[in-house]
This record gives structure tokens, sequence and C-alpha cells, in this order.
């Protein structure tokens, strides 16, 4: 918000690539340091912290849900936003995430809903992967996730870092600083001035079956 100060908003940011010093966690970093620039707090992980094993229903009946799945759910519960860098995998959204997300929504409630999100990739194509991230949005959406409509996607990534990390163009650095500035404003106002209520039903309109209701209302929130 434009009075001088923010208040504490917290950010769960990760590169969902499991290469260490991959393109879209090298934008991640960059994400997050922007963020506790402007006085939002972070909490920096990889995908390497979130990654599971291909969703089985065997598996969850059997043994429960993975460790990196529960993870992911704590992070999500912990923080009022989420920012995503993601690859482009074929013109769509990387298996590894998704299965992520596949398995952390089988919590009860699931804790994508009502969340917001900022979706950004860094690739060496001229579309920078933004097809991935039209890919991401759907399962993120379906499950209640308040996307962002700007997605930042970072176009020939392999040139477009200088030295210190930052975005080497003035031009898309000032439109990434701008991206998350909007994003964080946005973040904040729905913290602060909650005046909705939340409902999330799986397969709205559809007539109702207890073997596929999916339905998680929360309450408004005092400001």
């Amino acid at each position: 918000m434009d009075n001088g100060r923010r208040c504490a908003v917290n950010t769960l940011v990760f590169g969902a690539s499991l290469g260490g010093s991959s393109l879209n966690n090298r934008l991640a970093a960059l994400a997050a340091r922007e963020i506790e620039q402007r006085g939002g707090g972070v909490q920096l992980g990889g995908m390497a912290d979130f990654d599971c094993p291909s969703y089985d229903a065997d598996v969850e009946r059997g043994g429960g849900i993975p460790e990196g799945a529960r993870r992911l759910h704590d992070a999500l519960l912990a923080c009022d936003a989420v920012v995503i860098s993601s690859p482009e995998y074929n013109a769509s959204v990387p298996g590894g995430l998704k299965n992520a997300i596949d398995w952390t929504s089988r919590f009860r409630p699931q804790p994508f809903n009502g969340r917001q999100v900022l979706l950004m990739s860094a690739s060496p194509s001229m579309a920078g992967g933004n097809r991935g991230l039209w890919s991401l949005r759907i399962p993120l959406e379906h499950l209640g996730a308040r996307v962002y409509p700007d997605m930042f996607s970072l176009a020939q990534a392999h040139h477009a870092f200088d030295a210190d990390g930052h975005i080497a163009d003035a031009t898309l650095r000032k439109r990434f600083d701008g991206t998350i500035d909007c994003f964080l404003d946005l973040v904040e106002a729905a913290k602060l001035y909650p005046t909705l209520k939340k409902q999330w039903v799986e397969f709205l309109g559809e007539r109702t079956d207890a073997a596929t209701d999916r339905v998680e209302l929360a309450p408004v929130t005092a400001a």
C-alpha cells in the first residue's frame, strides 16, 4: 500500500527446477531479494524441497502423503502469497511441479484455496517459458488460488543476468520491479481488508456425489 510502509507480508518463493543453478532458480532468488528489500518476509525454497514420487492413490492409502508435499503444505499455510518461477517443458508445466501440486491438494482443507500467486519463468527461448505458465495457471486456479493476471517471462535468460544476479536490461528490470511492487500491493490489500467469503467447490454445478464432492468454506475474517 502507498502509505510509506508495508504490513508484514510473508511470501514463499521457489524455483520449480530441480537443477540447483537453473535460470528459474536464479530468477526466484532475485524475486526473493526484491521482496525483502521492500520489507516483506521471504521463505526461499527449491523444487528439491517439495519433490514427491509420482502420485499414486494406492500409495496415499497405504502410507499417506509424502514428506515433500507435507513441506509444501506447511509452507503454504505459513505464507500470505507464493511466487513460483517455473521452467517450460515441451510447452507445458514441468511434471515434477504438477505432481507436487497434485499431492499437496490431497490435504484437507487443501492449502491452495485463496492463496495469492505470482508466476514467473526464465528460458533461453524468445518466449521466456511463457507457454508453460499458461498451463500452470490451470491446476492452481482450479484449486482456488488467486493467480495474478500479469506473469513475468524472461526471454533469452542465459544472457539476461548481470554479475550481481540482477536483470541487466534496464527496461526489463523496471518491468520486473514493477510486477513485484504491484503484486505485493495486492497481497497486502487482501491481507488487511478481507471482504469476501472464500468458497471452493471442485466440481461446481455438478450433481452431488459423496465420491467426488470436495467443498470448503472459509468465514470472513475481521480486518
